[in-house]
C-alpha cells in the first residue's frame, strides 16, 4: 500500500484478528500472519523474528524469502539490521539497506533481491520479544504512516505472543511465559523454598488489543480519563494530611492526566483500530523507550511519573490489579519490584520465600525477611515481566537464584536439598535445650536477632539464650510520622515481657544508607552506606535520640536494661552517647518513674577505625557487639551491595580473622564482653572460627542456632585454632580449605 491511511491500518487490524481466530497450529498462524501483512502493504516480503532465548533472534515465519531458512536463520542481539532493532528497541528505515551499517548477507533467506528495509521491534512495555521486517524490491523508504502501520501491528503481535497465541504447545518455540527461565541476584536472606508466584503488584494483560467499533473504545478511554483525574482530584482534596513531597508528586500525576497530547495521540491510536487498553499501552512503551534514552534524572523521574499513571488507567480500564487479582496461594513466594516494610508486613509470616526485582540486602525488606527467617532475592532482574501469577517457582536464597516453571528435573533435585534440610532440622530439635559446648569444653553463648515482637516465640523455639540484637527502626519504617514516646515504651516492655527474664540487647534507632524513614527529608549522597547514617543521625537529631532511650527506660520499668548504639566509629561518638543516656536516667528519677535495676551500655564495632580506639573506650563500654556485615565490607572496601566485589573476599581470610583476634585480644586485656552479630555468625563454618579464636557469644537469625550449635558441639576449638594458625605461617589467603579438611575428619 502506498500510503496507509488511518482507514486502512484499522482494516490491516481487523484481517489480523480474523487471521488469529481461525484457529490453526502456531506455525500456520505465523505464515498466515506474514502473508497479510505483506499483502495489505503491498510489500514482496514479511518476516517475524523471535527470541529464542535471551540473546538469539530466530526467523520463525516468512512471505517472500526462502521456505527452508525458517527456524533455521538465527542472529545475535546487535547482528545485522534485524540484531540492531532488537537491540536498540529502534525501527530502521532503509531504500538501500546493503549499505546500511552493519548490513549482514544471509544467502540463505535469498534476501539479497530486496533494496528495501523496514524493520520495528516487537515489544510490550520494555519486554523484548522479537522483530517485524518487510522488505521490496523497490528502493525507497516507507512513509510516516506506513512505519505507523507496521508498529501497530508488531504492538498487536506482542500482545498476542505474551498470551501464547502465536505458538502453540509443540512448536519449535515455546511460549513466552511457559518457558523455564533462570534468575539470578543478591542474597538478602539465606534459605530455600518452593512455593507459586504472587506478584505484589499484577500486570495488566491486555486481551482484546484490536477493536472494530472505535467509537465504544473512545467513549471507553475518556471515562477511564475522567475517573482516574477523579480519583487524583480526591486525594488531592485531602492534601492537608499528606507530606509535601506526596502533594508534589500527586500534582505532577494530575498534571499528566490532564494533558491533551497524551490523551490525543490515544485518541488517533483507537482511531487506527486499538482497543482503548491498547492505546494506553502503546504511548507506554513509547515512554519507556523514551526513559532509556534520557539522561536527566528529573525528566527520567517525570516519564517515570507517566509510566505509573498508565497504569492506573490500565487497572481502571480493564479491571486488573491488587484488589481484583489471584488469590493468595497458600504456598505464596512474594514477587515485586521493590516494596516498602509496610507493605510487606502485612503480608505476615504466610510467605515462603519474597523476590524482588529491585532492592538491597541492606533494605528494611531484608530486615524483616531476615527477622521472620524468609528466604529473599534481590536484584532478580526482568523477574516481575516474566513472572505471572500462580507460576512454579524454586528459590534458592544460599545461591541467589530462581527458578521460575522449573523443569521436572529441576524440580526433583530441589526437593531432595528440601527434604535433607528437613531431616537436619530434626536432629538440631533434639539438642534444642543443650548448651553449645565445644568437645574441648569451651562454652559458647549463642543468641538470636529480632525486630518484631513476633520474633519473640522464637526465643523457646530456637534455643537462643537471648536477643544479642534487638533492631528498633523497623517501629520508625513501617510509619508514616515519628511513633509516640509511649508507643514504643509499650513495645518495649512488650519485647521484655515475652522474653521473659532473657538478655535483650536493644540497638537504638539505625537509619540512613538505605532506610530511610518517609517523614524525613531525603538527603543525597555520593555513598550513603559511609554517610549521614546511625550513630550520626542520632547525635544530630537529638530530639529523636533522647524520646527512644526515654521509651527505652520506661518500657524496662525496673527490669535489667541493655543498650548498644550503632556505627560508632570514634570514642567521643560512645562517649556522647552514653552521657545522654545518663542524663535521661537522672532525668527520669526527678520524674519519679522507676530505674532499670541494671543498664549495660555498649558499641557496635562496625568500622575498623573503633578497634584502635583509646583503651579507655574499651574499659568504658560495658560490652562490645562486632557488626560483621558492615565491619567487613570497610575493611575489604567491598560494597556488600556490589555482587561483583561483596563475594570476592572470603570472611575465613586470614587477615579479617587476624584483625578479629585483635579486637578479642584488646577486651580480654579491658576485661570486655565482646560478641560477633550479622550473617556470618550464622553460617557453621564461620562461627566456629570465631569461636576458636576467641568469640564466646554470637548473634544470629533464629533458624541458624541449631546448625551452628551442632557444629560447635562436635568440634574441639582448640585444635581448630592450630588449624587456623598453621594456615597463618603457610602463607594462605584464606583457611577455608584447611578448615574444611579438618572438619571432615571429625565428622
Amino acid at each position: 500500500m502506498a500510503q496507509a491511511t488511518e482507514t486502512e491500518s484499522r482494516k490491516l487490524l481487523g484481517r489480523l484478528r480474523q487471521a488469529m481466530a481461525s484457529g490453526g497450529a502456531g506455525q500456520e498462524r505465523l505464515d498466515r500472519i506474514t502473508h497479510l501483512i505483506a499483502d495489505s502493504m503491498c510489500t514482496e516480503v514479511c518476516s517475524i523474528y523471535l527470541f529464542r532465548d535471551n540473546e538469539t533472534l530466530e526467523l520463525c515465519a516468512t512471505e517472500g524469502l526462502r521456505p527452508e531458512a525458517v527456524h533455521q536463520t538465527r542472529m545475535r542481539l546487535n547482528e545485522g539490521l534485524v540484531g540492531r532493532v532488537a537491540a536498540t528497541s529502534r525501527a530502521i528505515n532503509s531504500a538501500n539497506a546493503p549499505q546500511e551499517p552493519g548490513f549482514r548477507f544471509m544467502p540463505e533467506t535469498g534476501e539479497e533481491v530486496y533494496s528495501s528495509f523496514l524493520g520495528v521491534p516487537i515489544q510490550r512495555l520494555g519486554q523484548r520479544m522479537g522483530v517485524l521486517v518487510v522488505q521490496s524490491k523497490e528502493a525507497r523508504s516507507f512513509s510516516g504512516d506506513e512505519l505507523y502501520a507496521l508498529e501497530v501491528v508488531a504492538m498487536v503481535l506482542a500482545e498476542m505472543t505474551e498470551l501464547g497465541e502465536i505458538m502453540g504447545e509443540g512448536d519449535s518455540l515455546t511460549p513466552l511465559h511457559k518457558r523455564p527461565q533462570v534468575f539470578r541476584g543478591g542474597v538478602g536472606q539465606e534459605g530455600t523454598a518452593e512455593g507459586h508466584v504472587f506478584l505484589h503488584d499484577p500486570r495488566v494483560v491486555v486481551t482484546n488489543p484490536i477493536s472494530d467499533d472505535p467509537a465504544a473504545e473512545l467513549k471507553r478511554l475518556r471515562a477511564g480519563i475522567k475517573t482516574l483525574r477523579g480519583s487524583l482530584d480526591s486525594l488531592l482534596a485531602d492534601a492537608s494530611k499528606m507530606e509535601g513531597d506526596h502533594v508534589q508528586i500527586l500534582e505532577t500525576y494530575r498534571m499528566f492526566a490532564n494533558s491533551k497530547g497524551w490523551l490525543r495521540r490515544m485518541e488517533e491510536d483507537i482511531a487506527r483500530g486499538l482497543s482503548a487498553e491498547a492505546s494506553v499501552e502503546k504511548e507506554q512503551s513509547a515512554a519507556q523507550a523514551r526513559m532509556r534514552t534520557v539522561a536527566d534524572a528529573y525528566l527520567r523521574d517525570r516519564l517515570h511519573d507517566l509510566d505509573d499513571l498508565s497504569n492506573r488507567l490500565l487497572r481502571i480500564l480493564t479491571g486488573q490489579g491488587r484488589d481484583t487479582g489471584a488469590a493468595r496461594p497458600d504456598d505464596a513466594v512474594l514477587v515485586a519490584r521493590n516494596i516498602g516494610p509496610g507493605e510487606l508486613l502485612e503480608y505476615g509470616r504466610t510467605l515462603r520465600a519474597i523476590v524482588l526485582e529491585e532492592g538491597s540486602v541492606g533494605s528494611h525488606a531484608a530486615v524483616i525477611a531476615r527477622a521472620w527467617a524468609i528466604p529473599l532475592i534481590v536484584n532478580a532482574s526482568g523477574i516481575t515481566t516474566e513472572a505471572l501469577n500462580g507460576d512454579q517457582v524454586l528459590v534458592d536464597g544460599n545461591e541467589g537464584v530462581v527458578h521460575l516453571r522449573p523443569d521436572d528435573s529441576v524440580t526433583s533435585a530441589f526437593r531432595d536439598k528440601l527434604a535433607m534440610q528437613a531431616q537436619a532440622q530434626e536432629r538440631y530439635t533434639s539438642i534444642r535445650d543443650l548448651p553449645a559446648t565445644s568437645e574441648c569444653g569451651q562454652r559458647v553463648s549463642l543468641h538470636m536477632n529480632a525486630g518484631l515482637m513476633a520474633d519473640l516465640p522464637s526465643l523457646v523455639g530456637s534455643g537462643a539464650e537471648g536477643v544479642g540484637l534487638f533492631r528498633t527502626e523497623l517501629q520508625f519504617l513501617i510509619r508514616s510520622k515519628v511513633p509516640r514516646r509511649g508507643e514504643l515504651a509499650s513495645l518495649y516492655g512488650r519485647v521484655m515481657d515475652a522474653a521473659d527474664g532473657k538478655r535483650v540487647a536493644f540497638r537504638t534507632l539505625d537509619i540512613g544508607s538505605d532506610k530511610v524513614l518517609a517523614y524525613m527529608k531525603p538527603t543525597e549522597e555520593p555513598n550513603p552506606a559511609l554517610g549521614w547514617r546511625a550513630i550520626r543521625v542520632g547525635l544530630d537529631k537529638k530530639g529523636v535520640m533522647r524520646m527512644q532511650l526515654q521509651a527505652l527506660i520506661r518500657g524496662a520499668a525496673g527490669r535489667a536494661l541493655t543498650v548498644m548504639f550503632p556505627f560508632v566509629a570514634q570514642f567521643d561518638e560512645f562517649r556522647d552517647a552514653r552521657e545522654m543516656l545518663l542524663r535521661e536516667l537522672d532525668r527520669e528519677e526527678k520524674l519519679g518513674h522507676p530505674l532499670p535495676e541494671r543498664v549495660e551500655i555498649g558499641a557496635m564495632l562496625e568500622t575498623p577505625s573503633l578497634a584502635f580506639a583509646p583503651r579507655q573506650f574499651f574499659e568504658l563500654a560495658d560490652f562490645i557487639s562486632i557488626g560483621g556485615n558492615d565491619l567487613k565490607q570497610f575493611f575489604f572496601a567491598a560494597d556488600r551491595e556490589n555482587e561483583r566485589v561483596r563475594r570476592r573476599y572470603d570472611t575465613l581470610n586470614v587477615s579479617f580473622l587476624s584483625f578479629l583476634e585483635q579486637i578479642v585480644a584488646r577486651c580480654v586485656d579491658t576485661g570486655t564482653p565482646v560478641s560477633f552479630c550479622g550473617e556470618d555468625a550464622g553460617r557453621p563454618i564461620e562461627a566456629v572460627c570465631f569461636a576458636a579464636v576467641g568469640l564466646r557469644a554470637l548473634s544470629m537469625r533464629p533458624a541458624s542456632i541449631g546448625p551452628v550449635k551442632h557444629l560447635i558441639r562436635q568440634t574441639n576449638l582448640a585444635e581448630l585454632r592450630d588449624v587456623i594458625e598453621q594456615g597463618k605461617l603457610k602463607g594462605v589467603q584464606s583457611v577455608r580449605p584447611d578448615v574444611m579438611e579438618f572438619l571432615s575428619r571429625q565428622s
